[in-house]
């Protein structure tokens, strides 16, 4: 794939600021839906300047070399529950986020000594692309409900959350299929800058079709029509028009941490340790095939230039960064590599400045009101096209692998099977996740059959 911009071109500085506002919305549902579904007082805004400031500090380690956000990582959501369940108090338990990132990054540590020592060929070995390439397939497939789900999130649900067809169900499918035949069609066909910048048309595209309804509902007091929700903007002017209606300071994680200290105990920093740090090793597979599906786009291999001790300690340290500001541990994000696929804009000046924007919109109240107020079902039509870039970056690895190789069938095929089927496994209070558990089998089942691999190749 031939990109547009590589790594190191600086795009003009309209069209970087155009470019840097796509990647924003391209990794902002994400994002803001960590602190939703932790609740306990998180704020998007908090998030927003979390992920941009972990994504400033990852750049520095990787030295301008990997062209990818880091956002908000939905991995850890269940230590950060078990931060809130054991704390004793609020502020403990938003102490408690900053406390078990650090275990986490001290992993990353660890792990990027490793790796730094003993070199990263046995990674390679360990994980060759009959490994990756499915496993990365695999990230995209397991977002794949969710994208569905966000497509019918307009339409009413039953006592079983399936989807009741309805007016609401046709509105929410319009609007996404308007989102994504504007992307494909911008991708496909646009000149020059409309290719380049495909979401931003798309998601103006279905908020636009979004809004006509809602405006028609609002005139004839059809609250089936009323596709966006306008209560971020009205909860600006809730108690008058002031500063706050335009400017106002994230509720940062660590100006309510503080005030944890006076609950502190370290039978509690037991309990986040616990949490913490069985999903950083997680997490660390996740990133190495994330790296890999991002070298695979940018033909350059970031194992081994930053490297990866590199690009652990920038996850780790960013991590660190983004939990101290919004309270999530961040994560190198698949929708910012899809949206690199798609555009083909590999610009890490792109990304930076996606990272200063993200810190600088989390000030201004009517801007994150907006963000907010974007459906989700027009955020749906956009993730079909990420998330399925992802799935297909994962199966353009395996294209030169040789499948009629029993070797290489039953590796894929199990890290397929297993990852689809959701074979997720609990220990304790730590949930290893489905692609976690896919890819450690896949590699043992790659060394299983390297021997017979091995055999067969010297016989040639």
């Amino acid at each position: 794939m031939k990109l547009i911009y590589g790594v190191k071109d600086k795009p003009k500085f309209g069209a970087m600021i155009v470019f840097a506002f796509q990647q924003l919305l391209a990794i902002m549902a994400a994002t803001i839906a960590v602190p939703a579904i932790v609740g306990n007082g998180m704020t998007a805004a908090a998030a927003l300047f979390g992920a941009g400031a972990g994504t400033i500090i990852y750049q520095l380690f990787t030295k301008f070399k990997s062209p990818v956000f880091l956002g908000s990582s939905f991995a850890f959501i269940g230590s950060m529950v078990a931060a809130f369940a054991g704390a004793t108090s609020m502020s403990l338990g938003f102490l408690g986020l900053i406390i078990g990132t650090v275990f986490a990054g001290i992993v990353y540590v660890i792990l990027a000594i490793i790796v730094k020592i003993a070199g990263v060929k046995w990674i390679n070995k360990l994980m060759p692309p009959v490994v990756i390439g499915p496993t990365v397939a695999l990230i995209g497939l397991s977002l794949a409900s969710a994208a569905v789900k966000d497509v019918f999130s307009y339409g009413p649900q039953d006592s079983n959350g399936s989807f009741i067809m309805s007016t609401r169900i046709w509105l929410s499918v319009i609007c996404a299929l308007v989102t994504l035949i504007v992307v494909i069609l911008c991708s496909t066909y646009g000149k020059k800058m409309a290719k380049l910048i495909p979401f931003i048309i798309g998601i103006l595209s279905g908020y636009g079709v979004a809004l006509i309804f809602t405006l028609i509902g609002v005139a004839t007091n059809n609250s089936d029509l009323k596709v966006i929700d306008f209560a971020p903007f009205q909860a600006l002017v809730a108690d008058g028009v002031g500063i706050k209606t335009f400017v106002a300071v994230p509720e940062f994680t660590f100006l309510t941490a503080v005030k944890g200290f006076g609950d502190f105990s370290w039978s509690y920093v037991a309990t986040i340790a616990v949490a913490y740090i069985p999903v950083a090793f997680v997490v660390f597979a996740e990133h190495i095939a994330d790296h890999k599906n991002l070298s695979s786009i940018i033909e350059s291999d970031l194992i081994e230039d930053p490297g990866l001790h590199r690009t652990l300690l920038g996850d780790g340290i960013g991590s660190l960064v983004g939990s101290v500001f919004g309270g999530c541990p961040n994560t190198t994000y698949g929708e910012s590599v899809g949206c690199v696929a798609i555009t083909r804009n590999a610009s890490v000046v792109t990304i930076t400045t996606t990272a200063i924007l993200s810190m600088l919109i989390s000030f201004v109240s009517p801007f994150v009101a907006f963000l907010d107020s974007i459906p989700g079902c027009v955020m749906g039509g956009v993730c079909v096209t990420l998330y399925g870039f992802i799935a297909v970056s994962g199966l353009k690895m395996i294209q030169k692998v040789d499948l009629e190789e029993h070797a290489n069938l039953f590796t894929a095929s199990v890290i397929l099977i297993t990852g689809i089927g959701g074979m997720a496994m609990a220990i304790g209070k730590v949930t290893i996740t489905a692609i976690a558990c896919a890819l450690i089998l896949g590699i043992i089942v790659n060394l299983i059959v390297s021997k017979a691999r091995k055999n067969k190749d010297s016989e040639k």
